[in-house]
């Protein structure tokens, strides 16, 4: 008859093994003998064990939970990120704490104090100095989201460069001649990829960049104030190439409450395919990105680094055409 409060060193000792190879039996992710494993997996069931997570932690010498490092929490974004960490992070048993900066000011400080309870961190591009992540990489692992490893392990990004192809399809497709970039590359590598890939296109056309991107924020409030400095000049851009779907659509609907066509007066594009993208009125033009698909494979190199690949992986993009750049017919 099971004894539901065996404890796993008890199952240990009736089976002839460790504690930790008891835990990794449990949890079935790392390879074992299957002599062992039918003898564990026999003292288990008779002894009617169920295995905790802390008990698991604590034999493996693991704190069972993954770190989870960002700018900031607001916006479907980073929503997004966190429940393809999540959802990933279940499926190992880890437990996820999740340190959103906000630019603080000692946030260098906090991740370095949140990589001592934790067996793996996740860094968003941008978010913390390289020293930092070269100190906590010296600790545990360290995958980078959004920008390349560095003194990372592993770093898991999305190919920025299609941004180039979105471009190219405003001043070449549509003949769009005045184009305006909104977005802060500085301190950010996604939007530096995406500024760099919307010069590409110029110079590949042979068409004159603007100077300067209109550097703001990622928020849709920030939309609304690059419309501020877009729309109400003299010499207002024929299209505005956006460095995420959020600053698109507060520009977007900036534009139409000026009384602005979209796209016969501005043509607005996005970067990420968030759901609202397909459901405003024009639907707007962006690049889709695997936001959940970048969280889980970051996860899983930090749950099972012996069964990832090191380095960058790069996920792919993909150009999705809609009514705001002029694509008409298109959803």
């Amino acid at each position: 008859m099971g004894n539901s409060r065996v404890t796993l060193r008890r199952v240990a000792e009736i089976a002839g093994v460790s504690p930790a190879t008891v835990s990794r039996v449990s949890r079935g992710t790392t390879p074992v003998s299957p002599e062992v494993r039918d003898r564990v997996l026999r003292v288990i069931e008779e002894h009617g064990y169920k295995p905790s997570h802390f008990g698991r932690a604590l034999a493996e010498r693991r704190h069972g939970a993954l770190g989870l490092v960002f700018p900031g929490l607001s916006g479907p974004y980073f929503s997004e990120l966190i429940q393809g960490f999540e959802a990933e992070a279940l499926e190992t048993g880890d437990s996820v704490l999740v340190l959103a900066s906000h630019s603080r000011a000692d946030t260098d400080a906090t991740v370095l104090d949140l990589a001592d309870r934790v067996d793996g961190m996740a860094i968003h591009g941008g978010t913390v100095s390289t020293d930092t992540i070269a100190k906590v990489a010296a600790q545990i692992r360290v995958v980078v989201m959004a920008s390349e490893a560095g003194p990372a392990q592993a770093s898991v990004s999305v190919a920025n460069d299609a941004m180039k192809e979105l471009t190219r399809h405003l001043l070449v497709d549509h003949g769009y001649r005045r184009l305006a970039f909104v977005g802060m590359p500085d301190g950010s590598p996604d939007v530096t990829a995406r500024w760099q890939a919307f010069l590409a296109a110029h110079k590949s056309a042979r068409r004159k960049p603007p100077a300067e991107p209109i550097r703001v924020g990622l928020q849709q409030s920030d939309g609304a104030i690059a419309a501020e400095q877009l729309l109400d000049r003299d010499d207002r851009p024929d299209a505005v190439v956006c460095a995420n779907d959020e600053t698109a659509l507060g520009l977007l609907l900036s534009a139409l409450g000026r009384g602005l066509r979209v796209p016969q007066d501005v043509a607005i594009t996005g970067f990420d395919d968030m759901p609202m993208a397909a459901l405003v009125r024009p639907a707007l033009t962006t690049i889709r990105q695997p936001i959940r698909e970048l969280a889980a494979t970051t996860a899983r190199l930090l749950a099972d680094p012996l069964d990832q690949p090191a380095g960058d992986i790069v996920l792919p993009t993909e150009l999705v055409l809609r009514s705001s750049c002029g694509c008409g017919g298109v959803p």
